[in-house]
């Protein structure tokens, strides 16, 4: 498993900048790192010297780079979706559409990008990923996916299983796997079957984002008051989907008493600007991104205080919805939506009140 680390801001050019200056650190100390760029391939190549690929290819003592190309991706998974249908149907039906014709729905690209980090996490050939996305708010959605896809897990496999349809289907599917699939599936274990390994990388998924020892983010964040607000709501909106961020990089500034107040209590790193011909002072102004100080966590919840403490920097109590359904809290904060489900003592248990305090969202049961 390798550590991924990924930047939020509002200026593409100096989060790519330090993106790059990053992995460059973190090579120099002897990790072998796996630099992802997701923006246009011209600002890449002009930044990196060399025209990036959609393969990984090094371009350092222990730093290599790929850059991800959304119509190679979904080419390469259309065809491994085709390699599964000829290994389970006798008259495969997708042989005659290519991948090079499907076309690109919305947020796409994210899905197929947290896939590219999460085989190169297993993959073992790397310690560290750097990701630097298109867009702040895609990377966020991005990280958010295994949050949103076990909430549908969860809800359509319960409301499946209690429908009319299931019930009406179930004697059918037995005899219709054994004809086309050659297996004896039942309705009763077809869907536990073909959605453990979907329900297992979801869960590898939620799991390795709560863990700021394995991904975490870092602000980018120039002292004016535009640049702080954004920063701001991107520290809360990582939050929502569980991405802890575990420091701001004060960009061409030095550290001011307004900086502090506002992103209290990440602590704050100046980042001196550099060219193309001199990476070295920035590189020697970045923080440990191994070993990171103590940082908020995003969710905490006290069993025994009947608590949930929700950390949402930048938000306030008139901008955050709370609903409840069952075991489970949703807290709609931005655009994001985070759903809670609750451990067994607190199941059920209805919320009594909620309150901000230092940035935390507490809601009592």
């Amino acid at each position: 498993m390798a550590r991924i680390l990924t930047f939020l801001g509002k200026d593409d050019e100096e989060r790519r900048n330090v993106a790059y200056a990053s992995a460059q650190k973190l090579a120099l100390l002897g990790n072998r790192v796996l630099l992802v760029g997701q923006g246009p391939s011209t600002t890449w190549s002009k930044l990196l010297g060399v025209t990036p690929a959609p393969e990984p290819q090094v371009i350092g003592s222990n730093l290599s780079v790929v850059h991800l190309e959304t119509t190679f991706l979904l080419e390469k998974a259309w065809e491994e979706i085709k390699a599964l249908e000829r290994q389970y149907l006798r008259s495969p039906i997708l042989n005659n559409v290519y991948g090079q014709e499907l076309g690109i729905l919305p947020g796409m690209d994210d899905a197929l990008a947290l896939n590219v980090l999460r085989e190169y996490d297993g993959g073992g050939s790397y310690d560290v990923i750097v990701y630097d996305g298109s867009d702040s708010f895609n990377t966020i959605r991005m990280f958010g996916i295994p949050e949103i896809l076990s909430w549908y897990f969860r809800r359509f496999q319960k409301v499946l299983s209690e429908s009319d349809l299931f019930k009406t289907l179930s004697p059918f599917v037995q005899p219709i796997a054994s004809t086309i699939l050659n297996v004896s599936w039942s309705f009763e274990n077809l869907t536990p079957d073909s959605s453990n390994r979907a329900n297992q990388i979801i869960t590898d998924g939620l799991a390795a984002i709560a863990d700021p020892q394995r991904i975490s983010a870092y602000l980018v964040v120039e002292d004016q008051t535009e640049a702080i607000a954004l920063a701001q709501y991107l520290w809360g909106s990582a939050q929502q989907v569980g991405l802890t961020v575990a420091g701001v990089l004060v960009n061409q500034s030095e550290v001011t008493e307004t900086l502090v107040q506002a992103f209290s209590p990440l602590p704050l790193n100046p980042i001196p600007h550099t060219s193309n011909s001199d990476w070295q002072v920035m590189i020697d102004a970045l923080p440990d991104f191994i070993t990171p100080k103590n940082t908020p966590i995003p969710l905490k919840i006290d069993v025994a205080a009947r608590e949930i403490r929700a950390f949402l920097p930048g938000f306030d109590k008139k901008e955050v919805k709370l609903t409840q359904s069952g075991p489970e809290i949703t807290i709609d904060a931005g655009n994001q939506r985070r759903n809670i489900i609750l451990p067994p003592p607190l199941a059920g248990k209805p919320v009594k009140g909620a309150k901000f305090d230092q940035g935390y969202l507490i809601i009592s049961l």
